[in-house]
């Protein structure tokens, strides 16, 4: 078993043969395994507590947030984020349920790109065009875990080399992604990486929620709010066409609250194209600055999530081609829209769109970004 070192404030406990506890003054980490990989190699989850009895378990496998409890407004706590019990199941073919994504989080068009001159062809796992970091991407590495425990919270820090040509990527990108849950119910992801060689990368988290609590229902009913003028329109391949199009006017207007399902079956032809919501939004304020991107309200339970990022966009996603043929924790079947996304991100496809904020990374720069998903209720 392996011992971490930790700031004197913390106290390091055996629960188990299996299991590390770390404790501060309020956060709570603990460690247990969660199986191995086809190829043997061991995997951990962790999970990490605040002091009002929220919970959130993540995997070094793909960085995955495997659970995420938090309470209802009477108190009640539920799991709200889609996923599985087993390792096993994250082996298999799954929509990225929680993942780490990278190096490219969204899709890039025709599964290249141009940098310095140089074309680099990239896996084309998504029809003509390349997805989610490729084949195997960060959602498949199994990632170096440092529970880190301080007296306001508690924290999980993964850290991963993506080797030069690694799906087809120039650089020896070096990753750190940082979990922390706060005493304010809040979870915080921090994203680091620098390279050695010009590259392109584009970090997120592919968690779906579920407010009512994760199998029970679809999220039609859920009201959401997204701070943004704009959207990035697609082509056929959801591909960004470069346009930066007004939401006033089209069903892409969340500017104030409405119902997720209140438009999603509106005669546009965007939404004909995603099968529903599957768009990047061009968030308002300044890049690089912490700012609300979105909020959605689940009315029958009370829970609110709001979702505060540094990045310049965040795809909504809905969940629309889940169908049904996976069951998630406790067996629960996943059908069409049991789960929204809400990847906070650079613009899909920017490495081919100079119009677009840039996701170029030199060496001797770093990559950083940061994402807050804070979970309250209503007061009725």
């Amino acid at each position: 078993m392996q011992i971490f070192d930790f700031l004197p404030a913390m106290a390091v406990l055996l629960i188990g043969p299996l299991a590390v506890c770390v404790e501060g003054a309020t956060g709570k980490t603990q460690k247990r395994s969660f199986g191995k990989t086809r190829d043997g190699v061991p995997v951990e989850i962790y999970s990490l507590h605040n002091s009002k009895g929220m919970e959130v378990q993540i995997t070094n496998y793909g960085g995955i947030v495997v659970s995420l409890k938090v309470p209802d407004r009477n108190g009640k706590f539920a799991d709200v984020v889609l996923g599985f019990d087993s390792l096993d199941d994250y082996l298999k073919k799954h929509p990225y349920f929680g993942a780490l994504i990278g190096r490219y989080g969204n899709r890039i068009g025709g599964a290249q790109f141009k940098l310095n001159g140089i074309l680099y062809p990239l896996a084309k796992n998504d029809g003509t065009n390349h997805l989610h970091g490729g084949m195997i991407g960060f959602d498949k590495a199994v990632w170096k875990a440092k529970p880190v425990a301080g007296r306001e919270a508690s924290a999980l820090e993964l850290s991963y080399l993506s080797k030069d040509g690694e799906e087809g990527y120039p650089g020896n990108l070096s990753s750190k992604v940082t979990y922390t849950l706060s005493d304010d119910n809040a979870l915080r992801i921090d994203y680091e990486a620098t390279t050695d060689k010009d590259t392109v990368v584009n970090l997120t988290n592919h968690s779906y929620f579920n407010l009512e609590g994760q199998g029970n229902g679809d999220i039609l009913n859920h009201e959401i709010t997204i701070a943004a003028d704009h959207f990035t329109p697609v082509n056929s391949g959801l591909i960004p066409t470069g346009e930066l199009r007004p939401v006033a006017g089209t069903p892409f207007d969340f500017r104030e609250p409405h119902k997720i399902g209140e438009r999603i079956a509106a005669d546009d032809e965007q939404l004909r194209l995603g099968k529903g919501y599957d768009h990047n939004f061009v968030l308002k304020g300044a890049d690089g600055n912490l700012r609300l991107a979105a909020q959605v309200t689940e009315p029958r339970s009370g829970r609110i999530l709001q979702v505060y990022t540094t990045e310049p966009g965040v795809q909504f996603y809905c969940g629309n081609f889940l169908d049904g043929s996976l069951h998630g924790k406790g067996g629960k079947v996943y059908q069409r829209r049991y789960g929204f996304c809400l990847e906070t991100q650079h613009f899909p496809d920017s490495p081919n769109k100079p119009g677009f904020p840039s996701t170029l990374l030199h060496p001797g720069s770093t990559y950083r970004t940061s994402t807050v998903y804070r979970f309250s209720t209503d007061v009725h």
